[in-house]
């Protein structure tokens, strides 16, 4: 019995990123699935009114509006040119703008090919174009992820490494939330961005470990 919890446990060790991976997917065409059978599920109507009934309200909402502009394009292209100009490694200079350009056609393919409408009743900004998967939220765990992959493998300082990697992290976090609390995007579009940046992410290391940078 303990011989085979071992063997189990070797494997999911073994395995764990492409388990993750694997979760992360199934997770994602599960939400695609109960989209297309009705335009709001369950989840949206749970998510939505938790942070309406515990955040929205008035004062929050200009420090929001600020926080989801580092989930947009323009901020996103921005700290891409900043970091290409002050990081060194010419590898590096090339994956993080390659990054940010795959994951943002993926998101708009995907966008295209559900065209699932944005809610329509609850917004407190305009958004165009369609709505799942959430585009900020894809967009920004793929680019500041792999920014928090880097700062893990090239910072030696350990409690810079923490304090970067848990700010980036509540960053992140909080892009997606605001795209809720905006009333700009439904729960699913926020998680499944989530879950299939994540994916997404899991592949593009992986390749690009390759280059051995």
């Amino acid at each position: 019995m303990k011989k085979t919890f071992n063997n189990i446990y070797a494997f999911f060790k073994k395995n764990l990123i492409w388990i993750l991976l694997f979760v992360c997917l199934l997770i994602s065409i599960i939400i695609m699935e109960d989209i297309f059978e009705q335009e709001i599920i369950k989840i949206d109507h749970i998510g939505y009114e938790f942070i309406s009934t515990h955040f929205l309200k008035d004062v929050y909402t200009p420090f929001i509006k600020i926080i989801t502009n580092f989930g947009s394009a323009v901020y996103l292209g921005i700290f891409s040119i900043i970091l290409i100009i002050f990081i060194k490694n010419k590898k590096i200079k090339i994956l993080i703008p390659l990054n940010l350009i795959i994951v943002t056609f993926l998101n708009l393919l995907l966008k295209n090919i559900i065209q699932r409408p944005r809610p329509s009743d609850i917004s407190i900004i305009e958004e165009i174009g369609y709505s799942f998967p959430s585009g900020h939220s894809m967009v920004s765990m793929a680019f500041y992820g792999y920014l928090i992959y880097l700062v893990y493998i090239k910072i030696k300082n350990k409690v810079l490494k923490w304090l970067l990697i848990s700010f980036i992290s509540i960053l992140i976090i909080l892009i997606g939330l605001s795209r809720i609390y905006l009333g700009v995007h439904y729960t699913s579009d926020v998680v499944a961005g989530f879950l299939l940046a994540i994916a997404y992410l899991i592949i593009f290391i992986k390749v690009t470990k390759k280059s051995n940078f």
